[in-house]
């Protein structure tokens, strides 16, 4: 509950801020006595879609520690900890990033994440229950993934592509609504009821079709930070890995965007999947030289 409740809120208040800042600029007037201002319409569109994708992408770390309870290790309490920092460092090294901040929350599934918006100033976290039920030879593997998801710059790939989507969204579920609400529910003054129902329609039809987009571009990330963690860690620890994660799949605690692992499902659910199935991901490794 907390979790959603804190992602609720930075939602709301990112929406408040871009409103606030729409306004000021005056780019919220796209609607005119003349008709739709494209221009207008489309710096709106771009403010709210890239600036929130960008807003949320720079509060991720904030967002990702106090949804999930993790706890950044700054001194050691443990040989477990001292490992877990010296095999990021490596690692982090290897990859020619900066070292990330290494984290640990409490959650049974064996899980992990790595978001942030620089890619020398990231978050790297694992759960408790993948410290307690993978070897260090696996638990090493799943820190080579995520480091090699920093390196790559997935974080704001992903958040690029996500805003270039949701400009296109709002965009061009505004457009459709002023038209249909022309031709269809013939207003010829101002915007009627029809513009307000097909614009909310159509950011649904067109955000549900946005999504399998970014779900695309995910599952192919994936394929790239385990063949980066097969380079720092070894192959046969990353096959080892997916293995053990597959043996003991569950239902995760973690948000969809920060989940580390893959999520099985139907052919159409899998449409809408971050990652690819397990099987499919092992397989590909072992077919790579």
């Amino acid at each position: 509950m907390k979790r959603i409740a804190l992602f609720l809120l930075t939602n709301i208040a990112v929406l408040v801020v871009l409103s606030v800042v729409a306004s000021i600029f005056g780019v919220d007037r796209f609607l005119t006595q003349e008709g739709l201002n494209l221009q207008a319409l489309l710096i709106f569109s771009a403010i709210f879609g890239m600036g929130g994708s960008f807003i949320s992408l720079a509060m991720s770390k904030w967002m990702a520690k106090r949804a999930t309870g993790a706890q950044v290790i700054t001194q050691p309490k443990s040989s477990a900890e001292m490992w877990l920092l010296q095999t990021v460092e490596r690692q982090a090294r290897a990859a020619g990033i900066g070292m990330p901040e290494v984290a640990v929350y409490d959650a049974p599934e064996p899980n992990a994440f790595a978001t942030g918006m620089n890619k020398n100033a990231a978050l790297v976290a694992v759960s408790t229950g993948l410290l307690h039920n993978m070897s260090q030879d696996e638990v090493e593997a799943v820190l080579g993934h995520e480091v090699s998801h920093v390196a790559n710059g997935d974080m704001v790939t992903l958040a690029l592509v996500q805003g270039v989507l949701n400009t296109f969204v709002m965009f061009l579920s505004r457009v459709a609504g002023y038209v249909i609400d022309r031709a269809v529910f013939r207003t010829e003054r101002g915007i009627g009821p029809g513009y307000y129902i097909t614009v909310i329609v159509l950011q649904i039809v067109f955000g549900i079709l946005a999504s399998m987009v970014v779900a695309w571009f995910s599952r192919q990330r994936e394929f790239r930070a385990d063949a980066g963690g097969a380079h720092l860690a070894g192959k046969r620890k990353m096959i080892a890995a997916l293995e053990r994660l597959k043996a003991a799949h569950g239902q995760s605690t973690l948000p969809e965007n920060m989940t580390a692992f893959g999520i099985s499902g139907g052919k159409f659910a899998q449409m809408f999947s971050s990652h690819p199935p397990l099987d499919v991901r092992i397989a590909a490794l072992q077919q790579s030289t």
